[in-house]
This record gives C-alpha cells, sequence and structure tokens, in this order.
C-alpha cells in the first residue's frame, strides 16, 4: 500500500495497514529559524532526516494560482530588520513582523465598499486568465498522471475569500449591512474555483479537495449556524457536488481555533474531513469521531509539549497511539511549531510519532469506538 493509498483510505474509513506519517504544517524543509544558526544545512533536509511521506505538508496542492488576484509581483514599501510591509498586485497592503512567530497581519485591505468589490470583481477574478497555470502546470499534471502521494485542487475559502478582501470586523458588519454582497463576492470565488478546477481535471485525477477558512477564535466560529447555513452551505453543496461528478472522496476543510461546533455543520454541507483541531482552542478530537463517524481527521496532537520536554511528548505520543486506533485519524501536530521549540525537542516528537505511526493499527469504521477516553495533554 503507498501513501497516497494510504491517506486516502484513512480519511474515508477503510482499512488500511497503518497511518501516513506525515509533517502537517510547515511546508517543505520547514524550520524555526534559530535551528539553521545552530544546525547550518538543516533547512535543506529536514523533511529527509525525519522521513516524512509524501511532499510538502504530506499532501502536495497544484502549481496552479487560485487566489483571487491571481499572480501578481508585491511591491516593497518597508524592508527593515524588523518588519517587512509590501504592496500586492490588488491594493492589499501587508506586514510581516520579522522577529515574532506568525506576525503577519494586513495594514489595508482592498475591498471597503460594494463599488470597490465591483472593480475588483470585474478586474481581478478572471478564470481565463492564462498566468494562473504557471510554466509548471503541464509538466505537473503529466509527472503526477500516475503518483503515489495525494494531491489536492484548492479552494482559498467560501469564508476565507472575503474575509482576505475586507477582513473580518468588515466583513462581520457587511453579513447585516450589505448580505448580497458578501453572497455575490462567495458566489463569484466559487465559480472562478469550479471553472479553473474543471480545466485541471481534464488533465489529472485528483484526491481531495481542500477548502482555507481560518474562521474561528479559541470561542468559536465567527459566524453562527445560521448565517453559515445561509451564506456557506449552498456554496459547499457545489463543491460536493463536483468532488462527486469528478470522483473526489475527500472535501477537507482547514480552521484554526475551536471548530468543534463547526464540524457538524461543515458536515451537514458535504464536508468529509477538518484539521487541525487545536488543543489549546479546547478541541476535542475523541468526541468529534464519536459524534461523527464518517469524520477524517488530521492534526490534533498539541504542538505545545515540544517546548516542555520528553515528557511531555511521551504523554502526547499515547494519546496519538490511542486516536490512531480510534480510525479516520492522521496524527500531526496543531500547528507549525513556535520558536521555544529546540532542534531536538522537535526531532524527538517527530521520531517518536514516525515509531507510533508504524507500529500502530487503525481501526476498521466502527471497531474503535468502545475505547476509553485519555486526557489531552495541555
Amino acid at each position: 500500500m503507498n501513501h497516497r493509498q494510504r491517506f486516502v483510505r484513512t480519511l474515508t474509513g477503510k482499512p488500511v495497514d497503518r497511518v501516513p506519517f506525515i509533517k502537517v504544517f510547515g511546508g517543505t524543509n520547514a524550520i524555526v529559524p534559530r535551528w539553521e544558526e545552530e544546525y547550518p544545512g538543516i533547512g535543506e533536509r529536514v523533511d529527509a532526516l525525519l522521513g516524512f511521506e509524501g511532499e510538502y505538508r504530506g499532501w502536495l496542492a497544484a502549481p496552479v494560482d487560485l487566489t483571487p488576484v491571481g499572480p501578481d509581483t508585491p511591491e516593497v514599501l518597508e524592508d527593515t530588520a524588523t518588519r517587512r510591509v509590501v504592496r500586492r498586485g490588488d491594493g492589499k497592503i501587508e506586514c510581516t513582523l520579522k522577529t515574532q512567530d506568525f506576525g503577519y497581519h494586513v495594514l489595508e485591505f482592498p475591498v471597503k465598499t460594494r463599488d470597490d468589490w465591483t472593480r475588483y470583481k470585474d478586474r481581478f477574478i478572471l478564470p481565463e486568465r492564462p498566468e494562473r497555470f504557471g510554466d509548471d502546470w503541464s509538466a505537473f499534471a503529466a509527472r503526477h498522471r500516475a503518483r503515489t502521494m495525494p494531491v489536492q485542487l484548492t479552494h482559498r475559502g467560501v469564508y476565507g475569500v472575503p474575509r482576505t478582501l475586507m477582513g473580518d470586523e468588515a466583513l462581520g458588519y457587511a453579513f447585516y449591512d450589505d448580505p448580497d454582497m458578501v453572497h455575490d463576492m462567495m458566489n463569484t470565488y466559487t465559480d472562478l474555483a469550479l471553472d479553473v478546477w474543471e480545466t485541471m481535471c481534464a488533465q489529472m485525477k485528483f484526491d481531495l479537495i481542500e477548502c482555507w477558512e481560518d474562521m474561528a477564535s479559541k470561542n468559536g466560529a465567527f459566524i453562527s449556524p445560521t448565517m453559515f447555513r445561509e451564506f456557506m452551505k449552498p456554496q459547499y453543496r457545489r463543491i460536493r457536488a463536483f468532488a462527486d461528478a469528478n470522483d473526489i472522496e475527500i472535501v477537507l476543510v482547514d480552521s484554526d481555533g475551536y471548530i468543534d461546533d463547526l464540524t457538524g455543520l461543515m458536515i451537514e454541507a458535504g464536508v468529509t474531513a477538518m484539521y487541525p483541531y487545536e488543543v489549546q482552542s479546547g478541541c476535542d478530537v475523541v468526541k468529534m469521531l464519536r459524534t461523527f463517524p464518517a469524520l477524517g481527521v488530521i492534526g490534533g496532537l498539541n504542538k505545545n509539549v515540544m517546548a516542555h520536554g520528553r515528557e511531555a511528548i511521551d504523554g502526547e505520543m499515547e494519546r496519538a497511539r490511542d486516536l490512531i486506533r480510534r480510525g479516520r485519524f492522521i496524527p500531526g501536530p496543531d500547528h507549525f511549531v513556535l520558536s521555544d521549540v529546540s532542534w531536538e525537542n522537535y526531532r524527538y516528537f517527530m521520531e517518536q510519532l514516525r515509531d507510533v505511526v508504524m507500529t500502530t493499527t487503525p481501526a476498521v469504521d466502527g471497531t474503535g469506538d468502545d475505547l476509553p477516553e485519555r486526557p489531552q495533554n495541555r
């Protein structure tokens, strides 16, 4: 059984010899910057050294640009020792703080009014723009028609796209002040995605559709169930219909924060898998796997244990083993590690997780429900 088969079969509840061993977060050879200072060259070989399966996060995205604006060349407005500020081609101004973990924020959003959205839509959200398909696309498709790793179609988010164009606060008001505009933003971008996917699926088969949402804090989703069903569910039903028509079993949603309450709504809308179920936000993977037997889960392990040493890591490994045994679960950190994690602890976490993966047999659907619950390592 190869990695592609294990990935798809695990998340869809089919028998496997074991689950995949994947990175989940961070991208190819991703490291904390100081690791490179301490161990020169580690940033070129960490994935091979730790034995991660698959590419990128453990599954691969095709080189087709599905951001609303498409490929652009940012204008650098400021670049100092502490921060970098750029203006994107659509007018968005972004700032990255170089001295912080996850120090990215937006200084100015491109859509503030209905007129801004009309201009943006007419100028940027065009599926026929050939530059969306980079020079590597045809070669990628030819190379990956026969492959041993999973490859995704990408959706930048039903909520995620309006959020990136307006910001959470302005979008929150727009749901009430201009609901027609919000509907149009979600519908227009999904039209774009479906159109581009048709072209892509004509050249190769895909294993999953991933939608980036990041629509929750530690207190739960940013919108109510009523709002989800009115605004987001129709778009997800279109995505599900496309997946079914193209024999794609997995529709995967990525959202940080407390997503337990969001999970049932996503399943209702046609989603089949979610990640990362952050421990610090209070997510309960055992409850989700019990409550929603058809749900696939990726991640779910507390990344923060890496900062607390081997005893804490060992405790989380026992929890990983329990979760794998329940079925439909691929373990990994619930986000990429922070700068307080040493290379030695990261390596130990991943080497121990690899051993757990290689020596634990996942349940077939319905046979892992009676396992006792192990407390989360917070």
